[in-house]
């Protein structure tokens, strides 16, 4: 394990934080504005449109425009809003966006005037804590706005967000206890420092000319975290907090102006966010796939990591593409029945492998027997566990269609009465047998 060096980034001059802390703001305004223009383009190119083309080369100018309008459009709140809470709500989840970013490596060590320190604003021992504890209190801001707007559509949105994000960030934080776990560290410079060593597989054979990104050796975490990130920030197909047919725009439907621009923007800082946890605790971070501490010298490790980020946000742009919106009874299952079981068994697993490894017992023959064990217990859950006895079904109800004196037709789990025992029932007193005989007997043909 790594012990952090706290002088790196606890020693720095203030001008030089300072420095760090404006270009981080910099680089997420810009960034958000050409991922803006980004996923309308790329959404064209899927959808078979041109997408913006007209303002600015290639359309750049789009993205400008809108910022530009809603800066400059007039902001006003409903008379019957909570003006406190309702002006609070998007400055709490416009300072978590950019928070967040405080703790993220954007590249190695550098010269910077003069003076030594690496591209990231602070690091701590529970680094990646401070992460997730940005997208905590971030629930807050989405919960007042919700309340303050003191409108059904508003509180509906707020809810469905809040207990999406809450349910979302366990199954996030199990897969952050897996790369604990497996690097020995929670500081997010250390684990991507531990990451461009070469790889060792699980029984001590000597590296197979690739790195140690954790994607790989934690697969089934890094799953767990990509599908909770589409979650987290509520994009499709998880934009349930916001979907347009059933909450009109969900927790920001009275929001307008600069306010409503902050929530725009903290939308999108939030995406790239989790792609850049994504690119730093399972991707490698800031280093280059070949060569490392070569290639991503210096200040080449930011073109990297800005890399990997853009990649992982063309994937959030994939999806909203491509796939239709989920029921939120299909979404809350697959969150708390599919997701965070399966993170508690994965991390049981890595537990063990871990003891076993610290006390240099893992060694080929205790991986097979363990597969061997695996493999039976599956067997005997398939084969053995039982399966739940049939209910009965009831009996259909018999339901007359003339009981009110008008034909209707059946409900589910109705069925009409035979044509005899109508017949037979009915009070008319002019019903001849021989009509009689003719009903029954064509009802017969029919079934027959």
């Amino acid at each position: 394990m790594i012990a952090l060096d706290t002088k790196i980034f606890f020693n720095d001059p203030w001008w030089i934080v300072a420095i760090k802390c404006i270009g981080v703001v910099v680089l997420l305004l810009t960034w958000t504005i050409v991922n803006v223009w980004y996923e309308r383009r790329l959404v064209g190119k899927m959808q078979h449109r041109l997408g913006p083309i007209m303002n600015g080369p290639f359309g750049l100018g789009q993205a400008l425009a809108d910022g530009m309008k809603l800066l400059v459009k007039e902001d006003f709140a409903p008379g019957m809003v909570d003006r406190v809470l309702y002006t609070i709500a998007p400055l709490i989840v416009g300072v978590c966006a950019f928070t967040a970013w405080s703790v993220i490596p954007l590249g190695g060590e550098v010269n910077m005037f003069g003076v030594m320190t690496r591209l990231q604003v602070t690091d701590l021992p529970v680094g990646t804590l401070v992460i997730l504890a940005m997208s905590s209190v971030a629930v807050y801001g989405f919960v007042l706005a919700g309340w303050s707007s003191n409108s059904p559509y508003s509180l509906l949105g707020a809810l469905r967000s809040s207990a999406q994000m809450i349910s979302y960030e366990i199954s996030m934080g199990l897969s952050f206890v897996a790369v604990f776990l497996y690097a020995g560290t929670m500081a997010t410079s250390d684990i991507v420092d531990l990451q461009a060593q070469p790889f060792l597989g699980f029984a001590g054979f000597q590296g197979i000319g690739i790195q140690n990104w954790y994607w790989l050796v934690l697969f089934p975490s890094f799953v767990v975290y990509v599908i909770s990130m589409v979650g987290e920030t509520n994009r499709a197909p998880f934009d349930l907090p916001e979907c347009e047919s059933e909450l009109v725009s969900g927790h920001l439907t009275e929001y307008s102006g600069f306010r409503y621009a902050v929530f725009f923007l903290a939308e999108y800082i939030n995406m790239a966010t989790v792609s850049a946890v994504c690119a730093t605790l399972f991707l490698g971070g800031y280093h280059s796939p070949i060569l490392p501490g070569v290639l991503d010298a210096g200040y080449l490790g930011i073109i990297w990591f800005i890399l990997k980020v853009q990649l992982l946000i063309s994937f959030f742009v994939w999806l909203r593409g491509t796939l239709p919106r989920l029921r939120y009874d299909q979404f809350m299952d697959l969150g708390w029945k599919v997701m965070i079981p399966f993170s508690l068994v994965w991390l049981m697993a890595i537990a063990t492998v871990k003891g076993l490894r610290n006390a240099n017992l893992l060694t080929l023959p205790v991986l097979l027997i363990g597969f061997a064990v695996l493999a039976l217990a599956a067997l005997a859950w398939m084969y053995l566990g039982g399966k739940p006895e049939p209910v009965a079904e009831p009996l259909p109800e018999v339901f007359d269609a003339f009981a009110g004196g008008y034909p209707v037709p059946p409900m589910p789990g109705q069925t009409l009465p035979e044509l005899a025992d109508v017949v037979a029932g009915s009070s008319e007193p002019d019903l001849e047998p021989e009509l009689i005989e003719d009903a029954v007997g064509a009802a017969s043909g029919r079934e027959n």
